[in-house]
């Protein structure tokens, strides 16, 4: 007895255990998160530092390379990169992806807490870290503008409100405000007329420290009460800070504002954003490496009007771009063609069947194959996302096979004259091991995919158990529900044949071809052996690449100026790239911000693009046409990428592609950087080719003369202190409110600090409190400096981004990227390597002819296994070559790369190719 008989003798316990399989997979889609592709990203972790007023080398050398050393003995630390600005350091960690990320994230905590005591001792706070990949663009971008307050208090009103709050929610890693500055009280001091009464800037900073307090006071009691003590120890605007006393002169107090402008201001005056052209504080969220985006975006939205309304009313907030849109849309898409697919198989199983009652069986048997498999992606903790949603539409065509290979055995049964019951018993007995072999098979194409590892191991594991599940619950019913539906609805038309004469005219057709092909054997042979040849010489010709550019809807990118661009310059040029971008008639919005840590010669830019159907063109033709007209922009250069939902590396930069040089010695990179950014810019195969080395900036070195400066009584400790007094923006002071705690920042009047010609109104304290001009001890040369240092693996390194231009694709690029290493002749201790994706590319190239091998070594075991015989499942696979000719010729005449999706596509096609050989290998042997 097959094991068929049970169920087709038991139709309503069939029917029964059919329907609760489909109502599973239907509830369990109800709890299934939506997500643009599988969760494959890497565990980060992002460590941050901020010293006021220190040198990007300062910040390199005392602040990220302790850090660096104490990270770097983690295990599973696959790629550690850092970036260090004025003022700031951040570090990027990237784990192995079988690394928990909360153990990762204690073995950071130790390290910083290791490092701690090689950290410069006045590091206003401990090194922080955070769960989150900062290469990755925000999930959700805020604008906060207001007609009538003030931008400091709106930035405020960011930080504390909606940073805070949103910092709760499940899923966000981190809220970066941007655009503005804390509210602050700012002592702008004039050295010329604190000079002229023998004072220091060091005499003021001590007495604004001293200033403001906030210790414990204790309280006094007696039997019967009790009074808790307070100060006025706490000064919070700058009208209370004016007519404070620096010290006394001739029995007269020198009162701050007699030296010194003391404004409510902000506590750093470079920074500002724009949202749609207009000013703006801007507030981006960042999700938690794995985390849900649409979930994500969801709880923050929940919460916005909660959070607004906890917020001043003359603040309004905007949402000015959602990732998850475009993502949502095309989940939407995807669902939509599985569903057309759906109704297609079925409309062309009617053509062919010509049967109602036939067509019933597939249109019944498909839906619940695959409506079945959500139950299992629930249970394996898989989302809906558009790689397992294209399993399935790709496994309707494979589910529907087993439907008509066992509908169409039962009808020539019912055909030769027996009854429905009878029919579908020998029928389904007949063909259930051609079923299992073809299912089997198919699944044996995935195993390689199933065991592989890295990140396209991981993309497209989802994938593979989609497709597999679903191919195993067909299996499944096609021997169990499709025969007892054949055996309660087929029936016999009189005269009726399922083959009419247009069909009768294809089989003629294909019985005398077959009978040619029988007749000359040698030819076939040679033709096969052909092909095979054909297809080895395809595959290395055709393009290559890693992962198809999607069209996301949003752009980010880079406004480039020169490197000894002051801040003011640098918002002008940016302000002229905003209006031309804006001017575009596929921008649907815009939001950039200058300074902000990213330096003054930089300023970072977010685009969103109107719907597809709006625009007409793709986010890189858009990009295309912007390139000419940003080009007249003097003095700035905006470079663009395509927002992406798969984003590999754990360093930023504004082009897509990274090719990073690295040595242990600065001054050989600083050599040989430019030369190969010239050259690399020079390449037709290559756009927009950028670099993160900036070691041109201006610098006023001061060249001091120690032993006059000694006979003087000065110290270089003296001397740094008193220029980070003048030029730092030092938070000197700290004001302590019951929400959040503000600084009083000084520095010299702006007319001082312009140009560094402001040096020689800068006095030193000496002996006996003297005041020494500081050129009475030093001079001032100019040179250069840079603006950031950057490590990769804990050594110097320059990284130089690219996009690829229109019918270009990495596996072009990347051969003539390392012929133009060769031609300037990098010196041996300069490495080079690619990152981020392009390195991703590079891996998959060297895998992807083994995971072909490994699949058709796979098909060959299961099928020998399957027919006990080692001849068989050779015939079967001589099929593939002629279909792999096939797909690459497809490939290069439709001017496509073969990428890891294209990879897939010709795995399928080892399944899809070989089930026609099982059945005529099936037919032939009965």
């Amino acid at each position: 007895m097959s094991i068929s008989a049970p169920f087709i003798h038991r139709p309503v316990a069939t029917t029964l255990l059919t329907a609760a399989l489909a109502m599973s997979g239907a509830i369990a889609y109800n709890f299934l998160p939506v997500a643009p592709l599988p969760q494959v990203d890497f565990p980060s972790l992002s460590v941050n530092a901020g010293l006021p007023g220190a040198s990007p080398e300062t910040m390199a050398s005392s602040v990220a390379t302790p850090l660096e050393r104490q990270f770097g003995r983690i295990a599973g630390l696959n790629e550690m990169t850092s970036s260090s600005t004025l003022g700031s350091t951040s570090i990027t960690m990237q784990f192995d992806l079988s690394r928990d990320i909360n153990a990762a994230a204690r073995d950071v905590q130790a390290g910083i807490n290791a490092a701690r005591g090689s950290l410069p001792a006045n590091l206003p706070q401990n090194p922080t870290w955070r769960m989150i990949n900062p290469a990755d663009p925000p999930v959700l971008q805020l604008g906060l503008t207001s007609p009538t307050m003030r931008r400091s208090e709106i930035y405020d009103a960011a930080a504390t409100v909606l940073q805070q709050k949103l910092s709760q929610v499940r899923g966000v890693g981190q809220v970066f405000v941007g655009g503005g500055a804390p509210p602050a009280v700012r002592v702008d001091i004039n050295p010329t007329l604190l000079n002229d009464l023998g004072l220091s800037l060091e005499d003021v900073r001590s007495m604004l420290a001293n200033a403001n307090a906030n210790r414990p006071k204790g309280s006094v009691s007696n039997a019967h009460e009790d009074w808790q003590l307070t100060t006025t120890d706490q000064l919070m605007k700058a009208a209370q800070y004016a007519p404070l006393i620096v010290a006394f002169r001739n029995g007269a107090p020198v009162m701050l504002s007699e030296i010194a402008t003391v404004t409510d201001s902000v506590s750093d005056v470079r920074n500002i954003g724009y949202a749609n052209g207009r000013p703006a504080v801007l507030v981006y969220i960042f999700r938690q490496p794995g985390a849900n985006i649409i979930e994500t975006v969801d709880r923050v939205l929940q919460v916005l009007p909660q959070l607004k309304a906890s917020m001043p009313a003359a603040i309004d907030l905007a949402v000015i771009s959602d990732r998850t849109t475009t993502i949502r849309a095309s989940v939407r898409d995807v669902q939509f063609t599985m569903g057309i697919s759906t109704s297609l198989v079925i409309l062309v199983v009617l053509l062919f069947l010509r049967s109602g009652r036939a067509t019933v069986i597939p249109a019944v048997v498909v839906p619940v194959s695959l409506v079945s498999t959500f139950a299992v992606l629930y249970l394996a903790g898989y989302s809906v996302d558009n790689l397992s949603l294209m399993a399935l539409t790709i496994a309707t065509g494979f589910v529907v096979d087993d439907a008509i290979v066992v509908v169409e055995n039962i009808t020539r049964h019912l055909e030769e004259g027996m009854s429905p019951l009878q029919a579908a018993l020998r029928g389904a007995e007949e063909i259930g091991f051609t079923v299992l072999s073809i299912s089997i098979s198919l699944i044996a194409v995935f195993i390689p995919i199933l065991l592989m590892a890295g990140i396209v191991g991981r993309l497209f594991r989802e994938f593979a158990i989609a497709l597999s599940v679903a191919i195993l619950i067909s299996l499944c019913v096609s021997l169990t529900t499709t025969p007892m539906m054949c055996s309660r609805l087929l029936r016999v038309r009189p005269g009726h044949r399922s083959n009419d004469d247009a069909f009768s005219v294809v089989l003629r057709g294909y019985q005398k071809s077959l009978a040619w092909v029988l007749g000359h054997q040698p030819v076939m042979l040679f033709v096969t052996l052909a092909t095979i040849g054909v297809s080895i010489y395809c595959y290395v010709i055709v393009p290559k690449g890693f992962f198809p550019p999607q069209d996301t809807g949003r752009l980010s990118g880079q406004i480039r100026s020169d490197q000894a661009s002051s801040f003011q310059a640098m918002e002008n040029r940016a302000v002229q790239v905003i209006n031309v971008v804006m001017q575009d008639p596929a921008v649907d919005g815009l939001n950039a911000y200058v300074g902000g840590g990213n330096g003054f010669s930089t300023a970072r830019m977010f685009v969103t693009l109107k719907p597809l159907a709006e625009r007409k063109l793709s986010s890189d033709q858009v990009i295309d046409r912007l390139r000419p007209q940003l080009a007249r922009i003097p003095g700035a250069a905006l470079v663009l990428q395509s927002v992406q939902d798969l984003r590999i590396g754990g360093r930023g930069s504004a082009a897509q592609y990274q090719y990073t040089l690295q040595s242990d010695s600065v001054q050989d990179l600083n050599r040989w950087a430019p030369v190969m950014l010239s050259k690399l810019r020079s390449m037709p195969q290559l756009t927009d080719v950028d670099s993160d080395q900036q070691d041109r900036g201006l610098e006023a070195s001061i060249d001091i003369d120690r032993a006059t400066a000694s006979r003087l009584g000065i110290s270089p400790q003296t001397i740094d202190n008193t220029l980070y007094d003048a030029f730092g923006q030092r938070q000197v002071s700290v004001m302590y409110t019951e929400r959040n705690q503000y600084f009083v920042v000084m520095e010299v009047e702006p007319r001082f600090w312009n140009n560094p010609d402001g040096l020689k109104y800068l006095y030193v304290p000496g002996e006996n409190d003297s005041q020494v001009p500081l050129s009475a001890f030093s001079h001032f040369v100019p040179d250069n400096t840079p603006l950031s240092v950057n490590h990769q693996g804990q050594f110097p390194s320059v990284t130089f981004s690219f996009n690829l231009p229109a019918g270009v694709s990495l596996s072009q690029a990347v051969p003539e990227i390392m012929a133009a290493e060769r031609s300037i002749g990098l010196p041996s201790n300069i490495s080079s390597s690619f990152q981020g994706t392009a390195q991703a590319f590079q891996d998959s190239l060297a895998s992807e002819p083994f995971l072909i091998l490994a699949a058709l070594v796979s098909v060959y075991i299961v099928l020998g296994v399957l027919y006990e015989d080692l001849i068989h499942p050779v015939t079967i696979l001589s099929t593939l070559p002629s279909a792999g000719v096939g797909a690459l010729l497809a490939l290069l005449l439709t001017h496509n790369e073969l990428n890891v999706i294209s990879l897939i596509g010709i795995i399928l096609l080892i399944g899809i190719v070989k089930k026609n050989a099982i059945m005529m290998i099936d037919f032939a042997i009965e």
